[in-house]
């Protein structure tokens, strides 16, 4: 009975320490999704350790002059496409000077800021290259990691409870010449977007951008300045969206919101479709300006202020895919050339890899169908290994990698469950299988929509807001989350993690994002309040009793029958009943 009680008490100690001990948690790179992950291991009580290949933090945002360290930066000339108030750490607004969309510097400043604020820095080895991330002998217990480091040349070996990677998307450039034939005839110069930094050396030149993504658009517009002539090629063709929308306002801030996902749920596909195109359309005729898309080919959109001036202009002009290269020309899908080209641009994305995991592992996180909510590998018996950022969302990935890690560091802590590994490996397989037959759409390569990603999430940790609750708590908050933009800030409101700030940056985001536009004030008290001003006095009231009408008028249509069948044709009841 004695030895029975013992090993009683040894387990139920083993299991507090298990949860009261610190763990020790590998964060692989200082960027975006890197910083985030600290600070969330820092929330739970974890003691991070992040390791960061160059010498400073943000990843692609810091800018340098040349990429030859292999490491992808921004262009100079770069602007971010998701505005401030979208796209920041949930609690941690920038400061309301900051312009609405900003240049990668002033973006920049803004992790230093963060990191700064929460103190972070002292946790990253700068300089220090992942060499391996392997699986300790007893991992099916203790889910441990040896992870190997080196840092100028010195190799160090180190145990940790969990791991995050965060080496991001833009890991490898992805240049496809065996899809062009002839380009090894081309004598002109051939690069990957990775290579453009500034448009100084295409002065008076012909330049070919291949592929029309947001970079694609971009290096197009800024070279039609200073080259002789851009021609800009496509397979896909692109819908093409300005970063104001009506009134000014960031088109952001006026698109994602909560009372739209909900619109987009209840309407059939086509009608919501047609609603989409129409409203794209009325900026300008995208089959006018060479831009429609493809007949059979899955629709995207870019962000670019100026591209359509530019076709306009003359400055850039709208190409097919290209069919083949000769020594200094190229020769279009469409049957037409376009001679003495100087350079070539490919701007045809990235591949991402993670060489310091081991097989089967590494090839099975690059495949997202094996992610469960595109973060934990479904082959783990230990939920130990996070993949953080590795997304594309219709919004912010700044704030899809931030709920990601604190849902990861909560699932190391053991305060959120997932569905055991040999289900999910199953379910994934069988996924596999069907879309390798036809009888499933690969959906894995697409942009998952932005709300209703970040509500799944926030529905693990806990923290996903509670509309109808709101309403009846605090009318004015729930009216600015649910028909006001869907801002991070809504993911403190409850739950773990929450931050008392959260409310007031809700209230305040509209201060924040007209500030800086206000350079320039010009009194006039005649002018008459605005129709926003009335609906943010009068909406709350004017809703609340606009649902006490609808209980009351249901309610009257149930008695009117009842009391007035007589009076009443038949066929009338039978329209109220319907």
């Amino acid at each position: 009975m004695g030895k029975c009680f013992q090993k009683l008490l040894s387990q139920r100690m083993n299991t507090f320490l298990e949860h009261t001990m610190a763990k020790r948690v590998a964060v692989i790179g200082a960027g975006v999704s890197g910083l985030s992950s600290i600070k969330c291991c820092l929330d739970e009580d974890l003691e991070p350790t992040c390791f960061e290949r160059s010498n400073d933090i943000g990843g692609l945002w810091k800018f340098t002059e040349t990429s030859k360290d292999g490491i992808t930066r921004v262009y100079k000339s770069l602007v971010t496409n998701v505005c401030k108030e979208m796209s920041c750490y949930s609690d941690f607004p920038f400061q309301e000077d900051y312009p609405n969309f900003m240049k990668q510097e002033k973006f920049w400043n803004y992790l230093q800021e963060f990191a700064e604020h929460f103190d972070l820095l002292k946790y990253i080895q700068f300089r220090t290259t992942v060499c391996s991330v392997t699986k300790r002998p007893d991992f099916s217990e203790t889910g441990q990691w040896d992870v190997v480091t080196e840092t100028e040349g010195k190799l160090d070996r180190a145990i940790f409870d969990a791991v995050m990677v965060c080496t991001g998307h833009f890991l490898n450039p992805h240049l496809p010449l065996e899809s062009f034939p002839g380009i090894h005839k081309f004598k002109g110069q051939i690069l990957h977007s990775q290579e453009y930094k500034i448009p100084t050396g295409f002065q008076d030149k012909r330049v070919l951008v291949i592929g029309l993504g947001n970079t694609g658009g971009d290096i197009a517009v800024e070279l039609s300045r200073t080259a002789a002539q851009v021609l800009l090629s496509t397979r896909t063709g692109t819908w093409v969206i300005s970063r104001s929308s009506d009134g000014g306002y960031p088109f952001n801030m006026m698109g994602t919101r909560r009372r739209h996902n909900f619109t987009a749920q209840v309407l059939p596909s086509c009608v919501l479709k047609w609603s989409q195109e129409r409203g794209l359309n009325k900026r300008f005729d995208h089959t006018n300006y060479g831009l429609n898309i493809t007949k059979g080919k899955k629709p995207k959109i870019i962000v670019n202020d100026e591209l359509p001036t530019c076709i306009l202009c003359g400055t850039v002009t709208m190409k097919t895919s290209v069919k083949e290269f000769t020594e200094t020309s190229a020769l279009f899908e469409d049957g037409t050339v376009e001679e003495n080209i100087d350079v070539v641009i490919f701007t045809t994305g990235y591949t991402f890899s993670f060489p310091f995991l081991e097989e089967p592992l590494k090839s099975l996180c690059t495949k997202k169908i094996f992610l469960y909510k595109l973060v934990f590998p479904s082959n783990l018996e230990r939920t130990t290994l996070a993949m953080i950022g590795f997304i594309s969302l219709t919004g912010s990935i700044l704030a899809g990698t931030e709920l990601q890690a604190r849902w990861a560091t909560r699932v190391f802590k053991g305060l959120c469950k997932i569905p055991p590994s040999q289900k999910l490996m199953a379910e994934a397989t069988k996924k596999e299988q069907l879309i390798e037959r036809g009888l499933m759409k690969d959906t894995s390569g697409d942009k998952l929509d932005y709300i209703s990603y970040m509500d799944d999430l926030a529905a693990c940790i806990g923290t996903k807001p509670n509309v109808p609750l709101l309403f009846l708590k605090d009318p004015r908050l729930a009216w600015e989350v649910f028909f006001g933009p869907c801002t991070p800030y809504q993911y403190r409101l409850m739950g773990p993690g929450k931050w008392d700030g959260a409310r007031n940056a809700i209230l305040t985001q509209w201060d924040r994002t007209l500030k800086p536009l206000k350079t320039r004030i010009v009194p006039d008290s005649s002018k008459p309040a605005s129709m926003s001003h009335y609906l943010k006095a009068w909406g709350a009231p004017i809703l609340l009793a606009s649902l006490l009408l609808i209980c009351k008028s249901s309610l009257f249509l149930k008695l009117v029958p009842e009391k007035l069948w007589d009076r009443i044709s038949p066929y009338l009841i039978s329209i109220w009943r319907g």
